[in-house]
């Protein structure tokens, strides 16, 4: 009895260290982080800096400074999940909303949106994003995940595309629908494993750019420090200039 248990316990851990392993290799460039209440302002600012084109994208419309504002403002972070990519300064550079429909609903099915930074686009952050969502949305009960976007909005219908959605166009909107799989104790887990890798991954980047915001602020005032220094040396000297006038400028008596 004991050698089953011991059996199973190592299989358990074997499959432990494999998602972490795979994990590591799924965010070996970027990382996906959940996003929380106390992260509107950096959503925000993300939504804010995209121009009027792509916001046109992302909205389905010419969304103004205001109507951007009250959308950050009723996100519902009890419900939905939005999901982040920082670069090493911590900006957000890319971002997903996946609202996901009432648990009353007997069907449920989440809608997904999505929006990169020109800087970063043509890197798969938006497939990336996309990814992840589906392993959520599949480990919240969701059976499908639906996009609404333009017709023109091509990188966003060739990633649904890619992941095997089923686009239905009507004119110059596009929706598409993705069958989700059921999830596992497996599927799980690597959400798991990924959160606690994307979270300590935050975590560091985080300290070192408070390490390197202390070590700028010691070295300012180091140089203050310097600076004052020096200042008080010249005003020492030119203090003794006048109290001790050179040898050569006094009257010499035989």
């Amino acid at each position: 009895m004991q050698t089953i248990r011991s059996h199973h316990g190592l299989k358990a851990w074997d499959l432990v260290k494999a998602q972490f392993k795979k994990a590591a290799h799924f965010e070996r460039r970027t990382v996906v982080c959940a996003l929380h209440q106390d992260q509107k302002i950096q959503i925000q600012s993300h939504l804010l800096s995209l121009n009027e084109q792509d916001r046109y994208l992302r909205f389905g419309y010419h969304a103004q400074d205001d109507q951007i504002q009250r959308y950050v403002e009723h996100i519902d972070f009890s419900r939905d999940k939005i999901l982040g990519i920082f670069d090493l300064d911590l900006s957000l550079v890319a971002m997903a909303h996946l609202s996901l429909a009432r648990p009353s609903r007997i069907n449920r099915c989440a809608e997904f949106g999505v929006s990169v930074v020109p800087k970063w686009r043509a890197q798969g952050l938006g497939a990336q994003l996309f990814e992840h969502s589906s392993m959520l949305a599949s480990n919240e009960g969701v059976g499908m995940l639906f996009i609404h976007a333009l017709s023109e909005n091509l990188p966003m219908l060739k990633i649904a595309r890619a992941h095997g959605a089923k686009l239905e166009r009507f004119g110059g909107e596009t929706d598409a629908f993705l069958q989700l799989s059921t999830k596992n104790w497996a599927s799980r887990l690597h959400q798991w494993c990924l959160t606690f890798y994307a979270q300590t991954d935050l975590e560091i980047k985080m300290q070192v750019q408070q390490f390197w915001h202390l070590l700028s602020q010691i070295q300012e005032i180091r140089q203050g420090v310097r600076d004052g220094r020096q200042i008080a040396s010249v005003w020492n000297a030119n203090v003794l200039k006048i109290e001790n006038p050179r040898a050569s400028d006094k009257t010499v008596h035989h």
